[in-house]
Parts: structure tokens; C-alpha cells; sequence
């Protein structure tokens, strides 16, 4: 195999400039969400990789246990086309275990939204949460903590790293809806923490921003180069 010593791994980016914080109020005001809701987010595609069914059974496990904080929350789904149900097999199971579960009154299937409105989505959010099988890497998750939100994501693929467990969020297993609501119960309980996983997540994303990252590709070249033997 390769050497180890000889390969680079340089992750994708974020536009820095797109997704940054905004003020809670402000961003749910650009949205149309209600001032007083608490929002829990999760944006992606609709597939069953994705694991939005564990997200689904987390609500309704805390609805069971702690009813208290149902009262005000809002969980939107981000993704996939709500209106053409009937192209996504997935968004047909996803919608009727909603009702199942008798949170059709929390949980929103909003569809995909444009990249200008999805930042103001990721500031309105108390957190963010990637329940996925598997992520090569998670963008969704970077994106949210550059606009300043903790996210609970899986243990899983490139958001074992990306995700600071504890740090900048929390990382439960995949397909565990017991403890994902442990954790979103946790979020939702201490503001403080939310705040301080929140900046520090903004200093981590800072790290992807797109300069830093071409900064470490024009680096891989020069090596490259200073390396090559001279042409003949």
C-alpha cells in the first residue's frame, strides 16, 4: 500500500461568509418561525441513511418522559419535496410514523430550502441533529457549527471527527433514539452549555473556512513541487 507519511487528507470547506451566527430572534424572523419556538434541526436528504426515523422516535420519547419540553418545540425537517410524496418512498414512512407517534404537531417536513434561507434555519436552531447511518463527512454538521450551534450527531464516518463530543456537541450511536433524547434533553435543559459549545464551534468550523483550506492545497503543491525532479 501507499505510505502513510506521503498522504494528505484535506477536507472540504465552508463559505464562512454564508454561515456565520446570527441572532436567534433575527434569523427565525427571516423564516417566519414563531419568537418563542425552541427549534431542533436536521437538514439532509431523505433516505433511510439518514436515520430521520431515530430522530422521530427521540421526539417521541421525550414527549413520554419529559412532556414539559414538547411544549414550544419544533423539530423542521429540512430535505427532499413534502408535496410529491408519492416520488419518495421514504417521506411517505417518515410521515405517516409521525402521526404514529402523535407528533405531527412538532415535526415539520419543510422540504429542501435554498442555501441564502438555510443559514438563517441553522441560526434559529437550539441544535442540530445528524442521526445518519453513516457520513462520509457532514457538511450539515459544519455548517451549523459555523453559524455558532452545537450538534448531536452519530458516531459514524467523518462526523466521528468533525463533531467534538463534548465540545461542539455530542456523539450517540447510530439507530440509539434513547440516547439521542438524552441528549437533546441535555441542550435543551442548560443554556449555558448551548452557548459555550456554540462558540466553541464556531472557532472549530473556522479551521474549514474556504482560505484555510486552499491555504493547505497551495502547501501540497509547493511540497509536490519542491520535491519533483527538474524536468530534463
Amino acid at each position: 500500500g501507499a505510505d502513510p507519511g506521503r498522504i494528505r487528507v484535506i477536507p472540504p470547506g465552508v463559505d464562512l461568509e454564508r454561515f456565520h451566527p446570527i441572532p436567534p430572534a433575527e434569523a427565525k424572523d427571516q423564516v417566519g418561525l414563531d419568537p418563542a419556538c425552541r427549534v431542533i434541526l436536521f437538514v439532509g436528504r431523505i433516505e433511510p441513511l439518514k436515520g430521520i426515523d431515530s430522530l422521530l422516535w427521540a421526539i417521541s420519547l421525550i414527549a413520554r418522559k419529559r412532556p414539559e419540553l414538547i411544549c414550544g418545540m419544533c423539530v423542521p425537517i429540512i430535505g427532499g419535496n413534502p408535496y410529491r410524496i408519492e416520488d419518495n418512498d421514504e417521506m411517505v414512512r417518515l410521515q405517516a410514523l409521525r402521526e404514529e407517534l402523535g407528533i405531527g404537531d412538532v415535526v415539520t417536513f419543510l422540504g429542501a430550502q435554498d442555501q441564502d434561507v438555510l443559514q438563517y434555519y441553522y441560526a434559529a436552531a437550539e441544535m442540530v441533529v445528524m442521526p445518519s447511518d453513516y457520513e462520509s463527512f457532514g457538511m450539515v454538521a459544519l455548517e451549523a457549527m459555523a453559524c455558532g450551534i452545537p450538534v448531536i450527531a452519530s458516531d459514524v464516518g467523518g462526523l466521528a471527527y468533525l463533531v467534538r463530543h463534548g465540545r461542539t456537541g455530542y456523539r450517540v450511536p447510530a439507530r440509539d433514539p434513547g440516547a439521542l433524547a438524552e441528549k437533546i434533553i441535555r441542550l435543551l435543559a442548560d443554556e449555558g452549555l448551548r452557548q459555550r459549545m456554540g462558540r466553541r464551534a464556531v472557532c472549530w468550523a473556522e479551521g474549514y473556512g474556504w482560505p484555510r483550506i486552499a491555504d493547505r492545497v497551495e502547501e501540497v503543491y509547493s511540497e509536490l513541487i519542491a520535491f519533483s525532479p527538474p524536468f530534463p
